[in-house]
């Protein structure tokens, strides 16, 4: 695993800036499951290089705050406020009977 990320690193050219990151977040929760990849960066309001646009793409689906459904749309899966209303529904988790 070090290895893929080690050669991830050397292939990336352009680290994408937080105002950045945080523009294409803010995109996503406001288009929940509305746009694929290729579209959802069209339909930036700022344009970015498509390159910087998959890091961001990378970084959210390895921090687990989007997800990319078998039709390929994206959509926002973060919502840290209603965890701990989700905790208090036992009945919701699954166990091993």
């Amino acid at each position: 695993m070090p290895e893929l990320i080690k050669k991830q690193e050397e292939e990336i050219l352009r680290y994408p800036r937080l105002d950045t990151v945080l523009m294409v977040e803010k995109v996503i929760q406001d288009h929940d499951g509305e746009y694929r990849k290729k579209s959802l960066w069209e339909n930036l309001p700022k344009k970015m290089m498509y390159q910087t646009f998959c890091v961001i793409i990378d970084y959210l689906l390895y921090s687990r705050k989007i997800s990319i459904d078998n039709e390929g749309k994206i959509g926002w899966i973060y919502y840290p406020e209603s965890v701990d209303e989700r905790i208090k529904n036992k009945h919701l988790f699954w166990s091993p009977n």
